[in-house]
């Protein structure tokens, strides 16, 4: 018997030795325990995901030491995409193990976990397919490759390029694994991809931060050096840094981590340099006590905390997150005035994610807000608008932002798979007075957008109507649509973007009610959260009856904007095939000056 016992043991550990070309062995001592010896035959180890599934926990190890873990919905019944993990770090450095953890789903006998779909498919490989799959994946918008994206970090501009990091998991395209990833551009438009800038390690996953240029090499790293601080998150949130010498392509981390502990929740720190008291700033987000707390520092290395500021100002119901402090000119003076970006979630005007702002004075160690607390202010009337950052050292005097474009009531659930999430816009900020006198921020589209107009379509001067009037788009699914209206005060014009499946979206300027409204009900794909469907209403300026609206359409979203950033929204749209036709209708004395779609290069 007991030999028995002992040979059936042998064949459930080696009935699927070194399959996949002789690169994999794989040996189940436990239902939910497997072990993979992985050769390094290839670059990649290409691992098969099923999103439905719970994360299998693996562990890597070499020579017997844990070098990583990563977390995987690893396929049990069907093959939904697959992700690579790069085995190059590793290759000629001795035995790679990789040690899982699977949810057990009913299994009993370890014979049985040897039936799970990924051991199959399961494979090592030069190459790793990135090619698009997805209808829904933008043609002007930066996205990853592939994979989960959330909030963009570490941006900074240096010798002619735009770097962007962004919060990535490499191995799925739900959260999870958090680690920064990279592109850079020289036109904000088209995006150069780069491998992962900044990994998880001993203190945790890779949270949000940002990056500067430490031109007088006050952290002793270097003149020149990029300096990055993020939030390390294990069982806490910690404060790291890391610095690097080949601009961002690649970051050594500070082996004096964390810089900063809190006793309470804090996490992405935002630095910039002070010339007012010839220091650094730092502002970090007291996420759960709706607060920024904000530091000073000599080095980027030392810190000492100066303030908070936040409680009871402006929206309090979601937890602070991603802050930003900068100082823009006030028109028509010589002051400047100090912008608080604050990001929030839940607690959005429409539900979910929203960044709000704030707007005062700073003298290095404390933040007073210009506004009572009662008063909120919004820098985007959409849904899908979050994580708002700006770059540091951008050119020509310029504060430049973009966010990520979702939220979080559905991110992880809107109908893609090779790849989840992309940024906005990148917008260019500045102040603006009310008609009341108001002193507000303004987003308007980045200037290089303009660039990537292409022939244009003109569809005339034309009076409004309720009848209406429709005309055909020009064919693709990125565009930009301009159009000068004149309304009365009694008057309202709507344009309808909409397909040959039914699929609408409605935008209306009323001018009685001094309000821009979108309407994304009946856009497409709407059933996969109950939260998508929705109506988002901005506010026009009083002087507004005339005016110019911008709306940039791509192939899951929509951004308008008036010409001068008065107001911005951002909404996901999931149409079942592009909108190919835009309807102008209204009531009143209302005229159409201009109305031309451009077509996207």
């Amino acid at each position: 018997m007991k030999s028995t016992l002992v040979t059936l043991i042998f064949i459930l550990t080696t009935q699927l030795a070194w399959g996949a070309h002789q690169s994999l062995k794989f040996m189940h001592p436990a239902p939910d325990h497997t072990l993979v010896k992985v050769k390094p035959t290839g670059k990649y180890l290409i691992l098969p995901v099923e999103e439905n599934r719970e994360d299998s926990r693996i562990d890597v190890l070499v020579n017997g030491e844990k070098v990583t873990t990563l977390f995987v919905r690893l396929a049990e019944n069907n093959v939904d995409y697959s992700v690579p993990f790069d085995l190059s770090p590793y290759a000629g450095k001795g035995e790679i193990l990789l040690s899982i953890i699977s949810p057990v789903n009913n299994r009993e006998h370890s014979r049985q976990a040897t039936e799970i779909l990924c051991w199959n498919e399961m494979s090592v490989s030069d190459s790793f397919d990135t090619s698009n799959k997805e209808k829904y994946r933008p043609t002007y918008h930066h996205t990853p490759l592939y994979g989960w994206m959330n909030d963009p970090n570490g941006m900074f501009y240096k010798d002619g390029a735009w770097h962007l990091y962004y919060q990535h998991n490499p191995y799925g395209s739900k959260w999870q694994n958090m680690t920064w990833g990279h592109s850079s551009s020289t036109d904000l438009v088209h995006w150069t991809h780069h491998p992962e800038a900044i990994r998880p390690d001993g203190l945790g996953t890779i949270f949000s931060g940002n990056s500067v240029i430490d031109h007088d090499n006050t952290a002793g790293f270097g003149a020149g050096e990029v300096i990055t601080l993020y939030t390390s998150c294990d069982k806490s949130q910690v404060q790291s840094l890391a610095h690097s010498s080949d601009n961002g392509m690649t970051f050594t981390k500070y082996p004096g981590n964390p810089v900063i502990v809190t006793p309470n929740e804090a996490r992405d720190p935002n630095i910039f340099r002070n010339s007012g008291i010839n220091k650094w700033n730092l502002v970090l987000a007291g996420a759960m006590d709706h607060e920024m707390h904000i530091f000073s520092s000599p080095d980027l290395k030392e810190w000492t905390y100066e303030s908070s500021f936040g409680k009871g100002y402006g929206a309090q119901d979601g937890v602070w997150e991603c802050p930003d402090l900068f100082q823009l000119d006030v028109p028509g003076t010589n002051e400047k005035k100090w912008v608080l970006l604050c990001n929030l979630n839940p607690g959005g005007k429409f539900g979910g994610s929203a960044t709000q702002y704030f707007i005062g004075e700073f003298d290095g160690k404390k933040f007073t807000s210009d506004y009572a607390p009662e008063d909120t202010l919004w820098m985007d009337f959409g849904k899908d608008h979050y994580a708002t950052v700006t770059w540091s050292d951008a050119p020509e005097g310029r504060r430049t932002a973009i966010g990520w474009m979702s939220n979080w009531q559905y991110a992880n659930e809107v109908p893609t798979k090779q790849f989840r999430s992309a940024n906005t816009l990148p917008r260019d900020l500045s102040l603006f007075h009310s008609p009341e006198g108001k002193l507000l921020l303004a987003s308007k589209p980045a200037k290089e957008l303009a660039d990537m107009r292409g022939e244009a379509r003109s569809y005339g001067r034309f009076s409004v109507s309720q009848k209406g009037r429709t005309f055909r788009l020009p064919d693709g699914k990125g565009m930009e649509i301009v159009m000068d209206y004149s309304l009365n005060a009694k008057s309202d014009v709507s344009l309808t973007l909409s397909n040959a499946n039914g699929d609408k979206v409605i935008m209306t300027i009323d001018a009685k009610d001094m309000t821009f409204t979108m309407d994304r009900t009946k856009s497409g794909e709407v059933s996969f959260s109950r939260h998508f469907p929705a109506v988002t209403v901005a506010p026009l300026s009083k002087d507004a009856p005339a005016g110019t609206i911008r709306i940039f359409i791509d192939s899951s979203s929509i951004e308008a904007f008036d010409s001068e950033g008065r107001f911005a929204m951002t909404n996901l749209v999931f149409p079942t095939q592009p909108y190919s036709t835009i309807t102008v209708k209204g009531k009143g004395k209302g005229k159409i000056k201009k109305l031309n779609a451009y077509k996207i290069k």
